[in-house]
This record gives structure tokens, C-alpha cells and sequence, in this order.
């Protein structure tokens, strides 16, 4: 099986590669990652598993009970195979995404795509027929790094955000997903998501958990509440020569004390606060800003312990916007509960996989679904321990195990 994986891994390892930073610029909707959606229906009609969408940029390929209402399709009537439920109910769901945030990692995302596949391989292989279709997908705009909502794809449907307000999010060069996507997102899709028992999401571990544990894969039990909040400063922008230091009004002394507390308020409570996008107005380097816009990632264990945190850094920047004669404006963007996985599969995968359960404070769409159906994550080993980052890594010996892991677990949901 490690050949095998380098082999598929390879062919998609230059898409979207950066060649300065090493990084990964696979935005949703943008060239290398609908490359890598093609690839996916590539992949998919090698193994005969044909391919339906949801009308919202996700991508399904089936295995078993194959779609009987016209060809595969990705526009807003695209409800999947058998939408209203009267056959084939039960299938279980498996897969990832392929969009990365700015100069990422090769494995976050897309390590779950092809392990599937593989998984699927490795069961046909072994002569195993499943009972229940096993499906693959391919999530959009999980990481929300263009259109700034993540898990954007599994949100739309599931329901957990207006089809509406998901056209109308815009890129930084103002183009809106509805025209990214050709067509406004057809939003819910109850039928399509009723005919799913059980999703599992396999996933490079985002931290060094595994490394300490000395093992390959292991099952997540959890996910931290977490969420993104937009901080918008507004000073007066003047000559940076000429206006004395007791006339200015300048929002990057707020902006700057406002990152320093949501550092201190993040350790003082154990969560983790972390401001990494930031756009200054007129962004000169002789002029004093008029405006700055920071974005706030908050995560914690507990969400009153998020609560608190936010709450906290919110009132810091309020405090020191009067100070400096600022205004101050937030916005919650995106706000995701904690999302304890299903106890029982849990245990009954790390039961089966004989593997440790770990929780994890990184988000994804198995987060999202885990409200609508039973779900369960696997992690592969991470080396490195970082993500999110070109040193993000996993060895082919692990990722294979990690492809043996989904394929046992798949064999346990959809082939008994």
C-alpha cells in the first residue's frame, strides 16, 4: 500500500504548489483546485463510482447503489442519486477537501480524498462487497481562506447558513461565490443528507499528539468550540512626518494592543488566540492609518472559556479605542460549538483500530455534519507537529496505515 499512495499522492502533489515558499495556493474554485476537482471525477469513473453533486460545489462519488436520476452534475437541481431516499438509505460518507489556506500544507484536506479512494481499492482488492454505498467526497471551501466562511460546502448543506448570504460572500478581488460557482449554491439538501448513516473524515493530525503517542492513526473524540471574529479600526489617516504624535489618531496603536490582549487573555484561560490576517487603508509606509481590520481566531476547550476570552479582548480594544480616539466595530464571521464526536463509533473505532482517541482544536467538515449524523474522525501521525504551513508532514508508511485504518473501518459501516 505505500506504493501505491506515493504513486497516487503523486500525481497530485504539483498542483497548486508554490515553487518560492514550498506552500500551497489551492483557493477554492480557483484553478488548482478545480484541477484537483477533476482529478477527483477522474478518479472516480477508473473505479466506476460515478459522480453527483448538491448544486453547492460538493462532489459525491458513490460505490454501490450508483445514481439513477441522470448524469452526474454539479448545478442547483443536483440532489444526488436516489434524492428522495426510497433506495439504497444508509450510505456512508467518507472524504475531505481539497482548498488550502495561503502557502499551506500538501496534506490538510486533500490526505482524506485519496485515502478514500485508496480505502475503496483496498476493499475491492480483499473481494468485499459493500451492503451500504460508500461514498467520497470532495468538500468546498472547507477552510473558508477565500470566501472567508470556513467549511463553507458542508454549512450549505446542511443547512447551518442562508444559500443567500453564501452567494453573496466575495473574495478579496470581489468576486462573489455564486459567480465563482456559476450559479447561486442551491443551499439545504435534506434528502441527499438523510441518505447518509454515518460520515468518518480521515485527517493529518494538526499538532504532535501521535509523535508522543508513538502511533500511526489515531480517532478524535472532540473538536473546541471556536470562531472568527472580524475587528474593524478606524482612525484619521494623515502625513506620518508631519502630524505631531499628540494629534494622532492612529488604529494600529489599537490595533497592536488589541493583538497583545487576546495573546495574554488566550494564556491566562489555556485557549489559544491568534490574529493572523490584517489589512491596513492606505497600507503607505510614509502615511498614518486610517483604517486597520484585523481577524481574531479564537479557540478554547470549553465554550464559556471561549466566551470569556472574546468577551475579554472585545472589551481591551474598546477601552483602548477611546484612548486613542479609534472607533471600534466587531463582527462574530463564523462560530462553530463544540462538537464532541459519536461516543459510541468512536469507541467502537478506536476498539477496532486498537488506536489511541485524541481531541483536536482544528476545525473541519466532519464538525459540521457531526450535528446531522453519527461521525467520527481518524488522524494520521504529523511529524512536525505543524500545519497549515509547507513544514507540515506525514510518511508514506503512515499514511498508508492510514488507508488500511478507513479501510476497516469502512468494511465495518457499510460491508456487514
Amino acid at each position: 500500500m505505500t506504493g501505491r499512495f506515493r504513486e497516487l499522492w503523486d500525481e497530485i502533489a504539483p498542483v497548486g504548489r508554490d515553487a518560492d515558499s514550498g506552500g500551497y495556493l489551492r483557493y477554492a474554485l480557483t484553478p488548482p483546485e478545480l484541477r484537483l476537482r477533476e482529478w477527483f471525477r477522474e478518479q472516480a469513473d477508473l473505479r466506476g463510482m460515478p459522480v453527483s453533486g448538491d448544486g453547492n460545489g460538493n462532489l459525491f462519488a458513490w460505490w454501490g447503489d450508483p445514481p439513477t436520476d441522470g448524469p452526474a452534475t454539479d448545478g442547483p437541481n443536483a440532489g444526488g442519486p436516489n434524492a428522495d431516499g426510497s433506495a439504497g438509505t444508509g450510505a456512508v460518507l467518507t472524504g475531505s477537501h481539497f482548498d488550502s489556506v495561503p502557502h499551506g500544507g500538501a496534506y490538510d484536506g486533500p490526505l482524506g480524498i485519496v485515502s478514500a479512494f485508496l480505502a475503496v481499492d483496498e476493499l475491492r482488492a480483499a473481494g468485499v462487497t459493500p451492503v451500504r454505498p460508500v461514498v467520497v467526497a470532495a468538500f468546498v471551501e472547507e477552510e473558508g481562506a477565500r470566501f472567508g466562511v470556513p467549511c463553507l460546502g458542508s454549512r450549505l448543506l446542511t443547512g447551518e447558513i442562508d444559500a443567500d448570504r453564501a452567494a453573496g460572500l466575495r473574495d478579496a478581488a470581489g468576486v462573489s461565490f455564486a459567480e465563482a460557482l456559476g450559479h447561486r449554491p442551491a443551499g439545504a439538501d435534506p434528502a441527499l443528507l438523510g441518505r447518509f448513516a454515518a460520515f468518518v473524515e480521515l485527517h493529518v493530525e494538526q499538532g504532535r499528539a501521535l509523535v508522543d503517542a508513538d502511533a500511526p492513526v489515531a480517532v478524535a473524540s472532540a473538536i473546541w468550540p471556536h470562531g472568527r471574529w472580524r475587528f474593524e479600526l478606524r482612525g484619521e489617516g494623515n502625513h506620518a512626518g508631519t502630524t505631531r504624535m499628540a494629534d494622532r489618531r492612529d488604529p494600529m496603536l489599537t490595533f497592536a494592543f488589541t493583538v497583545l490582549a487576546a495573546n495574554k487573555e488566550a494564556r491566562l484561560r489555556g485557549a489559544h488566540a491568534t490574529v493572523g490576517r490584517v489589512a491596513v487603508e492606505p497600507n503607505a509606509t510614509n502615511a498614518i492609518p486610517s483604517t486597520v481590520t484585523g481577524w481574531l481566531d479564537a479557540r478554547a476547550a470549553e465554550p464559556d472559556t471561549l466566551d470569556g476570552l472574546v468577551e475579554a479582548v472585545q472589551a481591551k480594544a474598546a477601552e483602548r479605542s477611546r484612548r486613542d480616539g479609534t472607533e471600534l466595530t466587531v463582527t462574530r464571521e463564523s462560530a462553530t460549538p463544540l462538537v464532541t464526536f459519536d461516543g459510541g463509533l468512536a469507541d467502537r473505532l478506536a476498539g477496532l483500530l486498537a488506536a489511541p482517541v485524541l481531541p483536536t482544536g482544528a476545525g473541519h467538515d466532519a464538525g459540521v455534519l457531526a450535528a446531522h449524523l453519527p461521525t467520527a474522525m481518524l488522524f494520521v501521525r504529523n511529524p512536525t507537529g505543524v500545519s497549515h504551513s509547507p513544514a507540515e508532514a506525514a510518511t508514506d508508511d503512515d499514511c498508508a496505515a492510514g488507508v488500511v485504518a478507513l479501510a476497516r473501518v469502512l468494511e465495518e459501516l457499510a460491508c456487514h
